[in-house]
């Protein structure tokens, strides 16, 4: 996963619901789908965060070790200034960046 910045925004963003039912024809597919990729995105994002952070975890504890550890600290609040992962899917989706399909309809 890219954790460079995204030009995504961090606020509230109003959107036409007709833009979201484009790809699917259905509002509530559309919405499964975006809800899917948000949570595969914050999976990636967490499995990432915790990567890193692994490698201050240390045996013994330490008080001046966990204030003094900047480094840590740094880490979170860049994870922390990122886009939540449900605008990242919804702007995923509205360019067209996630693959989905429907089996029940291509049985038809």
């Amino acid at each position: 996963m890219n954790t460079a910045k995204p030009a995504i925004p961090n606020t509230t963003v109003t959107r036409n619901v007709h833009d979201l039912d484009r790809a699917t024809d259905n509002i509530y597919e559309s919405l499964v789908v975006i809800s899917k990729r948000a949570n595969q995105i914050s999976n990636n994002m967490k499995e990432e965060l915790h990567g890193k952070l692994a490698e201050f975890a240390s045996s013994n504890d330490n008080l001046e070790e966990i204030f003094e550890n900047r480094e840590q600290i740094e880490i979170s609040k860049h994870y922390e200034r990122l886009p939540k992962p449900s605008l990242i899917a919804m702007d995923e989706f509205l360019n067209g960046k996630v693959y989905h399909r429907n089996p029940s309809k291509e049985q038809k």
